[in-house]
């Protein structure tokens, strides 16, 4: 595909991962000051993750920390990437969205996701029924719509402030499930490619040929997710990349730290990289200096044919992370 770069934005996923180091209360002022920062370099969106049951990800009230990055931003769009449905009531996600929605008006994003964003057993502590909440998703997804529908001031069920108000809805996914979900409701479709490399050009496919126009979207619009570990050199870049290293390794072993500072590329992580689930889950990471990593936005952009792009960026250092998104919002401008 070629690259239509006149309607290629560029946004951010912010996990609030907390650094070795540091605290809860640092890691919530870094991302409203990444926040701030994206809103000056044109990034069009802010969004933040929902996860539960783990020391190193702060975004577990996720409706709270969006209104917290709103109220201290002015422009940018702020929403949730997303909230997972199957862990809430239809309704309170639509009275808290609509609440939002009412602070801050055009400004608020709804991408809801049906994984549970945590372990079994959390997940079953935060809804005992949730797996028969899994195979509601389509369902609750029409139902938050409908809250939202001014049409429904006649229901016996209403969330008042909610109706007319103007939250677009999302669908995320990690697998062709959702893509089949999103074209058939006519949404925006957002893919995790930041972790679940392997669906990706499959569930895009399924988005873009069987898209069916809504009274929400006339036309495919996509989304999707990359790590960029941008730095002023190959090897600064390549030094902070340790720390992700040693992020997915956690994930995959189950043993979850916080974000731990860069080290040196040793030989054994070096050749961890050649680890194939770990191979997988990099596959969508741009890291280097400037021309390489603008070199590997352009091929994926042009691979993909996405309307935008989402960065997520898990460096140790504050300062650095935040270099790391003026550098890939430089080379945004310069595509576009």
């Amino acid at each position: 595909m070629t690259i239509d770069s006149a309607k290629i934005k560029y946004s951010i996923l912010e996990l609030a991962f907390i650094s070795e180091g540091g605290s809860v209360a640092q890691t919530f002022a870094n991302s409203v000051d990444l926040a701030q920062l994206a809103e000056d370099l044109g990034y069009h969106r802010f969004w933040l993750a929902e996860h539960h049951n783990s020391i190193s990800i702060a975004s577990s009230a996720t409706s709270v920390l969006i209104g917290h990055v709103a109220q201290n931003t002015k422009s940018i769009r702020v929403g949730s990437g997303g909230i997972m449905l199957p862990n809430h009531s239809p309704l309170i996600v639509s009275e808290q969205f609509a609440t939002l929605g009412q602070l801050f008006p055009n400004r608020i994003d709804l991408g809801l996701g049906r994984a549970p964003g945590t372990d079994q057993l959390t997940a079953k502590a935060i809804r005992g029924d949730r797996m028969q909440a899994v195979n509601q998703f389509p369902t609750d997804i029409e139902a938050i719509q409908r809250y939202f529908s001014q049409d429904n001031s006649a229901a016996q069920v209403r969330v008042a402030i909610a109706e007319g108000v103007d939250v677009p809805i999302y669908i995320l996914g990690s697998s062709t499930d959702s893509a089949y979900l999103a074209a058939e409701k006519g949404l925006p479709y957002a893919f995790a490619s930041h972790f679940a490399t392997t669906f990706l050009d499959d569930a895009l496919d399924i988005y873009y040929n069987n898209f069916k126009p809504s009274a929400y979207l006339q036309s495919p619009y996509s989304i999707a997710c990359v790590n960029v570990i941008a730095a002023e050199t190959n090897a600064e870049a390549e030094r902070y990349m340790t720390s992700l290293i040693k992020m997915f390794v956690g994930v995959l072993t189950g043993k979850r730290e916080y974000l731990q500072p860069p080290t040196e590329m040793t030989a054994d992580l070096r050749a961890l990289l050649y680890n194939q689930s770990i191979y997988d889950m990099l596959k969508y990471t741009f890291v280097g200096d400037k021309s390489a990593v603008k070199e590997k936005t352009l091929d994926f952009l042009k691979r993909t044919g996405v309307n935008e792009i989402m960065a997520v960026t898990n460096i140790y250092g504050h300062n650095e992370r935040l270099n790391s998104y003026r550098i890939f919002a430089e080379i945004m401008r310069e595509i576009g």
